[in-house]
C-alpha cells in the first residue's frame, strides 16, 4: 500500500485530489496539509512513500521545504501540483528530484498517468534487486518513451492507459465490461470503452455478449492472450 500525505492550502483542491486517488487502487492517503509547517509535521510523524506538494503555502514556498522534508523523510518521493510555472521553481524542484511536477489546472487524466507511471516504478523497485541497463534506461527515460510511444498510437490513445487497461484486463480473466473497465482505472465508460475497442482493433483483445443478473446481455471485454 502506498500512503500518501497532501500539502496543499485550499482545502478544497486537497479533498478533490484526495477523492482523485481514492479511485487508484493500493493508494491510501495518511495526511492532509494546509500549511508548510503541517507537511514537515505530518512527512516525518508517517514516513509516507509520497507526498503531492504545492508551492504557494501561506507560511513557506514548498520549493523551500524540499530541503527539510528530504531530511525528515529521506525515502519520500515527491509530486509538485502547483500553478507555479516560473523558471525557477520547477527548475528547483527538478534538482531536487521530484518525481513529476503538474501545473493546475490539472486535468484528471494527467492526474492519473502520473500516479500509474509512479506505481508502475514503485513495481519495478519492489520486484526487483538488481537492475539491467535497459531497466535503468526504463526508469531514468520513461518519458520520453512514452512520448514516442504516443505518437505511434491512434487520437485519443496515450500509453500509459492503454497500459493500464492491458493490466485490469489480464487480472480480470472472467472479463469486464466497459462499467467495471472505467471504474477500476478511474475514467469515463466511454473513455474505457475507446481503449477495450482499440484492443480489439489491434487484435490483443476480444469481446463477447454475455448474460448479466437482470437478463441484459452485457459486452465483456477479454485479452486474447492472458498475460503472465
Amino acid at each position: 500500500m502506498i500512503r500518501v500525505v497532501i500539502a496543499e492550502d485550499d482545502f478544497r483542491v486537497g479533498q478533490l485530489h484526495e477523492k482523485f486517488l481514492e479511485n487508484v487502487s493500493d493508494v491510501t492517503v495518511v495526511g492532509k496539509a494546509l500549511n508548510g509547517g503541517e507537511t514537515l509535521e505530518l512527512v516525518e510523524a508517517h514516513q509516507p512513500e509520497l507526498l503531492l506538494l504545492d508551492v504557494y503555502m501561506p507560511d513557506r514556498l514548498g520549493t523551500d521545504l524540499l530541503h527539510e522534508i528530504r531530511e525528515r523523510a529521506p525515502l519520500v518521493d515527491i509530486i509538485m501540483i502547483t500553478a507555479a510555472d516560473d523558471k525557477q521553481m520547477v527548475e528547483k524542484a527538478l534538482k531536487y528530484g521530484v518525481v513529476d511536477y503538474m501545473i493546475k489546472p490539472i486535468t484528471m487524466e494527467r492526474f492519473y498517468e502520473t500516479l500509474n507511471q509512479y506505481k508502475k516504478t514503485k513495481r519495478l523497485f519492489n520486484h526487483h534487486e538488481t537492475f539491467s541497463q535497459s531497466m535503468v534506461d526504463e526508469l531514468m527515460g520513461h518519458k520520453a518513451e512514452r512520448m514516442n510511444q504516443d505518437a505511434n498510437l491512434p487520437k485519443g490513445i496515450d500509453s500509459i492507459t492503454l497500459e493500464k487497461v492491458r493490466e485490469i484486463l489480464n487480472e480480470s480473466p472472467q472479463g469486464l465490461t466497459a462499467d467495471q473497465a472505467g471504474e477500476s482505472i478511474g475514467v469515463s465508460k466511454t473513455t474505457a470503452r475507446r481503449y477495450l475497442e482499440y484492443l480489439i482493433s489491434i487484435e490483443e483483445g476480444q469481446a463477447e455478449m454475455r448474460y448479466g443478473k437482470v437478463g441484459r446481455p452485457e459486452r465483456k471485454y477479454f485479452l486474447t492472450v492472458n498475460q503472465p
